[in-house]
Parts: C-alpha cells; structure tokens; sequence
C-alpha cells in the first residue's frame, strides 16, 4: 500500500487571494489546449481556423464548460440537494463538475460558433477534440490533489488510504487511472488519428468513443457517490451516461466513414 501524499488544497497564497489546485487544474487545462491548437494551426490540422478563432473558442468554450459543467452536476448527481439549497449552485469552490455536463455545455458554443462562421458542427469539432484529453488529464490530476473521486477498495500494491474517505479503507488511486486512460492515452490516440486526412466527423467519432470507453471501464474502480450508489445493472452513474457517447461515436463513425476525407 502506498500513503497518500497530503497536499494543501491551497496552491499559491498571496495576502488574501487563494489560488486553489482545483481552479488551477481549470487553467491548466485550457492552457494545454490554448497551445496544442496553435500547433494544430501551425501544422496545417486547423480545419481553416485561425488563431483568433481558437482564441475566441477558447473563451466561450470556457463557460460552456463552467456552465454545462456545474448543471450537469446538479441536474445528473444531486437534483433534489440542490433544489432544497439553490444558492449552492454557484459554490464552484467547493467542487462538483460533471464532465458530461461540461461536454454538452462545450457543444452548445461549437455549435453556436460553426453557425457564425458558416461551417459544418463537425468541421469545428473535429479540430479541437484532439486538444481536450490533455486538459481532462490536468482536471483528474486536480481531483488526485483534492483526494476527492477516489477509487473502491482493493488489495493493489498501488492502494491508497485517503484521508477524505474517512474510513481507512485502501482505496484505488482512479483518478490516476483516469488521468492515464482519458487523458494521455486518449491524448494519443487522437493526435496520431488526426495527424492524417480524415472524413469530416471521424475524428469527434474517436473521441466520444474513447472517452466513453476509458470513463466506462475506469468506472468499475472509482468508489460510485454515496448519495447515489450503483444504479441498474450495477453500473454507476458515470457508465450509464457513457454508454450513450459509446453508442453515438460508434453511429458517427460508420455514417462518416465513406465521406471524402479532407
């Protein structure tokens, strides 16, 4: 069993301000994307965009995620919560995002931006989806740090105690499992994917069938809410939302497949 390293939720301190890890994982992340779009740009994948319009997406993409994020929380994991304490909504600093949320928040602006510049949803999507998996590695990274999210008990040799559970129990370090599979190796397998010509939509395909792959197998180690616990099927919350990302990535892809790739 390994110990957990006990961080300070507080990662930089100056007189009153407080820079939590949480909120900094955010800036992380959107930096990360910030950066590999310019390459994507400078390389020739920018779909035609440039960086003013990767700037502008990233911008709006912010709030999408912020937004769509936090209302996935409420609305997918903790409705009733929520409903009796509404002005809870908006404690951000206390955690609680949902990714699924996020993603359909981040949608909306794609959606909403391809229509301004009269291109096809997935002539945008297909750009930034291989800049995503990097910045979730940067969020489950920040959960690893907070010690929340974490993993059901085992015997692994790589098991942590983690203070936050309460109960001593050696735990799965999911959200390192999550930060390897969603993040860097998703990462992966999207930048080799999209290095080449590919049909429009073939590469948002990839992504929502990797993501729901990863986050559905990474589910069967983290620990489901408490407030929640397993749903039908024995699968948890997480499973059931990525079965319908699984199912539509796998319908993208075939549709797409015999378009010209571009």
């Amino acid at each position: 069993m390994l110990r957990y390293p006990e961080f300070d939720p507080i990662a930089i301190k100056i007189g009153p301000l407080a820079v939590h890890w949480y909120g900094l994982m955010y800036l992380v992340a959107f930096a990360l994307v910030y950066v590999l779009g310019r390459v994507r740009i400078a390389n020739g994948r920018g779909n035609g965009f440039s960086n003013k319009d990767l700037e502008d997406l990233i911008f709006y993409s912010v709030m999408g995620v912020v937004i769509g994020g936090r209302l996935g929380y409420v609305l997918f994991y903790k409705p009733s919560y929520y409903l009796a304490h509404p002005l809870e909504i908006f404690y951000l600093w206390e955690g609680g995002m949902a990714f699924h949320g996020g993603l359909l928040g981040v949608l909306l602006v794609f959606w909403l931006f391809a229509r301004k510049r009269g291109v096809s949803f997935f002539t945008v999507s297909d750009f930034i989806a291989p800049l995503i998996p990097l910045g979730l590695a940067a969020g489950r990274l920040g959960n690893f740090i907070n010690g929340e999210l974490w993993g059901r008990p085992t015997d692994v040799p790589w098991a942590m105690v983690f203070p936050g559970s309460g109960d001593g129990v050696a735990r799965h370090p999911s959200q390192l499992y999550q930060m390897g599979m969603e993040g860097i190796l998703l990462f992966i397998v999207l930048w080799v994917f999209s290095r080449h010509p590919r049909p429009t939509g073939q590469v948002s395909a990839v992504f929502l069938i990797g993501y729901g792959t990863f986050r559905f197998l990474a589910e069967f180690t983290r620990e489901p809410d408490n407030f929640l616990g397993l749903l039908a099927g024995g699968m948890s919350m997480g499973q059931w939302l990525s079965l319908p990302m699984i199912a539509a990535g796998i319908a993208l892809y075939i549709i797409t497949a015999k378009r010209p790739s571009h």
